[in-house]
């Protein structure tokens, strides 16, 4: 524990040290930016200097991260809760040979990704047709990674897109899935039905409400679902033909899992040689983060900088701000990603945290979002670490002009939270404007600007399939490496749970079959209101 003691000396040592003095030193970017692939990750408007990450690396070596990692890549059950492999990386490494339990999974692996892409393709040429002709909608049922991932995905390569529309549906809200089907035909709608066991309450209750809405229209509704699942009785008995029935093993956890099977909606709107390429943006990062020094690992330094924030600094959330439209969806998938891994209370062997876990994750894409909460990161009594992605050209040729406002936009963000402004800047500026005495200097002090606000940011070329899959996955990797320093089980969800016995107990009292009696006093009160409100 020395080294974490240590780097919590060393934060408080330099918590008020101004973040734009580290730049007096003119080596300042270059010493804190690394690059690999198409990325170039920039750290340097952080308050990490050389000391510290020195620390911060050791601290990543005397964690085992590299070992730990190793463990995962080579399929031992590093899930001890569940006593489960974790895998997903061998989704996106098709060439890899993999052996869980003495058994090589990758020929498993192999064979299901040709027959997705054998699907999509038939679809997508129209081999495989609704019974009103070739399919012109697909509607993704799923909820959690069957639902983020592929629809962060799917929204973010758009320009990629030449398949059917996509569509999806989560909330088990009966708004969703009506106003989403309101709008298609279902003669020429496919339905895909995402749950691995097909018993997640809120996708079968919308599969079953998909069902009856094409039945009013379809002869064999049945024939136009597929169903990404392992639990073929089920599959069955709801009328999916074998064939149009994807598995993946359970070492592939839900919020890892668009790589395969639940990536399909992806496969069929962009096509699987572009889905090919996102997969091998994400190898990529993967072969990066298992052979790279940690002092160049792109993965261990996002961690180490999200530890030294969190764990040392007390900043207690994290945004996320891409400068790109498409990834509008990218921070809601990182909150699943970040805080169903690392949002944990106990260590691998079940004792109480001694240190806080992971962070909040939020964000929305720029420059929305400045238009909403930067005036509390910038002005607020909280520090906030922000996380700029920024992508150095668009694809829209014709509006090359807005591309270069957007990074202006994002480039200024960044620089305005190091820098900050003075009292003395601000009194200056309102002297200008003709203010003087005691009005001079309350107008003044609304306009100062703290400053030393951290933030890093990622920049690429242009958002591919490719640069998408190594996004994703270099933030996978983060919240791995971040669970190991931590000591904490990042691939399992128990806190998910409670809540979902609690409500199946609730159903038949709020339909009035059980009295509740069992319910504490504002359960029971809330109960009682909507029984009234519902007549």
């Amino acid at each position: 524990m020395t080294t974490w003691k240590n780097l919590l000396s060393k934060s408080e040592a330099v918590k008020s040290r101004p973040i734009a003095e580290l730049f007096v030193n003119d080596n300042r970017a270059a010493g804190f930016t690394r690059e690999f692939g198409p990325f170039m990750f920039d750290f340097s408007k952080t308050n990490i200097d050389a000391e510290t990450l020195e620390m911060l690396l050791e601290l990543a070596a005397e964690r085992n991260v590299q070992a730990r990692a190793e463990a995962m890549f080579s399929g031992a059950k590093i899930n001890e809760t569940e006593g489960r492999a974790v895998l997903h990386t061998a989704l996106r490494n098709l060439d890899a040979s993999v052996i869980v339990d003495g058994h090589d999974v990758m020929p498993d692996v192999r064979a299901t990704y040709e027959a997705m892409a054998g699907f999509a393709r038939d679809l997508r040429a129209g081999r495989y047709t609704g019974q009103g002709g070739a399919i012109t909608d697909v509607v993704n049922i799923g909820i959690g990674g069957s639902d983020l991932g592929p629809a962060m995905a799917t929204i973010a390569l758009a320009p990629y897109h030449d398949g059917p529309r996509c569509h999806f549906v989560s909330n088990v809200d009966g708004a969703q899935i009506h106003d989403t089907l309101a709008g298609l035909n279902p003669e020429t709608t496919l339905v895909i039905v995402a749950s691995k066991t097909f018993t997640t309450i809120e996708t079968m209750t919308n599969a079953e409400t998909a069902k009856r809405w094409m039945a009013e229209k379809v002869s064999d509704p049945a024939a136009q679902f597929t169903a990404l699942s392992t639990a073929a009785d089920k599959t069955a008995a709801f009328g999916i033909a074998p064939e149009r029935v994807f598995g993946f093993a359970d070492w592939v956890g839900g919020r890892y899992s668009m790589w395969g099977p639940i990536g399909l909606s992806l496969m069929i709107a962009i096509g699987p040689e572009d889905f090919a390429d996102f997969l091998r943006g994400a190898a990529e990062m993967d072969a990066h983060f298992r052979s790279a020094d940690y002092a160049e690992n792109l993965p261990v330094l996002l961690a180490l900088v999200g530890i030294w924030h969190n764990q040392f600094c007390g900043y207690a959330t994290r945004a996320v701000l891409p400068y790109e439209q498409r990834l509008s969806r990218l921070p809601a998938y990182l909150q699943q990603l970040e805080m169903e891994s690392n949002g944990k209370r106990v260590s691998m062997d079940g004792k109480d945290l001694t240190v806080n876990s992971g962070p909040v994750v939020w964000g929305e894409p720029g420059t929305n979002g400045q238009h909403a909460f930067y005036q509390l990161i910038h002005q607020g009594t909280r520090v906030v670490p922000c996380e700029f992605m920024l992508g150095a050209e668009g694809h829209e040729p014709d509006l090359a002009h807005q591309h270069m406002l957007l990074m202006a936009n994002c480039l200024a963000q960044s620089e305005a939270l190091m820098r900050g402004r003075s009292l003395a800047e601000a009194t200056d500026i309102m002297r200008k404007k003709g203010l003087e005495g005691a009005e001079l200097d309350r107008q003044a002090r609304h306009r100062v600007f703290p400053g030393s606000r951290p933030s890093t940011t990622l920049l690429y070329p242009k958002l591919t399939p490719e640069v998408l899959g190594g996004i994703v996955a270099l933030y996978e990797h983060r919240v791995f490496v971040e669970g190991v320093i931590l000591g904490i089980n990042s691939f399992d969800q128990w806190g998910v749970e409670l809540g979902k016995e609690l409500a199946l107990a609730l159903s038949p009292v709020l339909e009035g079959q059980s009295d509740g009696a069992d319910k504490d006093g504002s359960t029971r009160q809330l109960v009682a209101r909507i029984q009234t409100l519902r007549g």
